[in-house]
């Protein structure tokens, strides 16, 4: 990949050709709980490059403004939350969840210049979502699975990656390295143990890759041996933009991510599992809290992981040479992000030499670059359409010259009525 090219990919900052793309979606932006009370502390929040701050006020509306009052640009994390608005401390300026100045109290006659930005802000799946872009061009709000179930089927949690987010998706999109990256973890790990998916993934590890291109993003179908008259077929969706669905392991919960750009070094790798058709339990609940499956463990205080590169992710050596991780490292998550962040923070594509089973990582890359050369044009991003969003990964054993795109087709969209498919 040519240097411009990497650089339209992973510069995301306001005015960039790709910041100005992903402002056009609905961000995820934080948790609802992180703001859960009205009147409550006040949270700062980057996206993108963007120093924002976030607070629920008295009627417990939410609100995701700039972080900086307008006058003398002292930062409002230090102000007050209280009667339907942030007073900044020093001046005493208030501003509400629109960003509208509303008292200025040594001259009240200038409040209507006062003003500040804020983004239009909406809760789902116990998330708070924001749209950045141009007024007036919000699509329709996030419609995936795990948006739309009750509160107890899903599961949400967020974790710092300190890399660039492209580098952190495109991880979510290369099923190949399962594997190996997780051969020994997903035995233990009580949210992929005890399934047959665990057999086949660690018997076959030349991964053949079929993939579709659709309206809202990629299928990528990871075919490995299965029985002796069928393959294991897993399917992986890629939603455009930053959306992955993870192909599930027999009766456990279904798995996404969502990747979200802080700045142009780090990003918010969002987690989720979910049941379309019953309630997560207590054992599961508390397996996701404390790390199981694809969340972590956090550092006090943070929703930074407690292994990070500043112990090396805590790598355990002998672990290791016992073969009770691949590569050292424990968890399903901080597996990935510390082979991703040892690429460095923004990983240089002009040096890397590719393999097929990066078909679909080129496919996801080439389609983000023309969608920013379009939207240059004037022309409209593609899959803001959220109904198309209404599908789900797979797993499952085929007969050998099944077409599994034509299986898909047939199976994967959500409608109410279709199974889970899971091996």
């Amino acid at each position: 990949m040519d240097k411009d090219t990497a650089d339209r990919l992973v510069y995301t900052g306001p005015g960039t050709p790709m910041g100005d793309l992903l402002r056009r979606y609905w961000v995820p932006a934080l948790l609802s709980s992180e703001i859960a009370e009205p009147d409550g502390p006040q949270v700062r929040v980057q996206l993108m490059g963007e120093k924002l701050l976030a607070f629920r006020d008295t009627r417990g509306k939410v609100g995701v403004i700039d972080e900086f009052c307008s006058h003398r640009g002292v930062s409002l994390f230090f102000g007050r939350n209280e009667e339907s608005g942030i007073r900044c401390a020093y001046h005493g300026l208030k501003f509400d969840t629109d960003g509208r100045c509303v008292e200025v109290p040594s001259a009240p006659q200038v409040c209507e210049r006062m003003s500040i930005k804020a983004y239009p802000a909406v809760e789902r799946a116990g998330m708070v979502w924001i749209y950045m872009g141009p007024k007036g061009t919000e699509p329709a709000l996030p419609d995936l699975e795990w948006c739309t179930l009750p509160p107890e089927r899903v599961y949400v949690s967020k974790r710092l990656q300190e890399c660039n987010w492209l580098q952190a998706m495109e991880g979510g999109i290369d099923t190949s390295h399962v594997s190996y990256t997780h051969r020994f973890e997903v035995d233990v790990d009580p949210m992929h143990r005890g399934t047959k998916a665990n057999d086949y993934i660690k018997a076959d590890g030349n991964v053949i890759f079929e993939i579709e291109k659709t309206d809202v993003g990629l299928t990528l179908f990871g075919r490995r041996n299965g029985e002796p008259d069928s393959y294991y077929w897993r399917i992986t969706q890629w939603l455009f933009p930053w959306f992955t669905l993870i192909p599930p392991f027999g009766h456990h919960a279904l798995a996404g991510h969502v990747w979200v750009p802080i700045d142009d070094h780090s990003c918010w790798a969002w987690s989720m599992n979910w049941h379309p058709e019953r309630a997560l339990s207590d054992e599961e609940l508390a397996q996701m809290r404390a790390g199981a499956g694809i969340h972590v463990a956090y550092e006090e205080g943070s929703f930074r992981p407690r292994a990070n590169k500043d112990n090396d992710y805590l790598i355990d050596r002998r672990a290791q040479r016992e073969k009770r991780s691949y590569s050292g490292v424990a968890g399903i998550s901080v597996q990935d992000a510390s082979l991703q962040e040892s690429m460095g923070s923004i990983q240089d594509r002009t040096q890397e030499k590719l393999l097929p089973t990066d078909r679909g990582i080129v496919m996801a890359r080439r389609m983000l670059h023309e969608a920013t050369l379009a939207l240059q044009k004037g022309e409209e991003p593609p899959a803001l359409a959220a109904s198309a969003q209404r599908v789900r990964a797979a797993a499952v054993l085929l007969a050998r010259g099944t077409d599994p795109m034509a299986w898909a087709h047939g199976h994967l969209v959500v409608d109410g009525q279709e199974p889970v498919h899971s091996v």
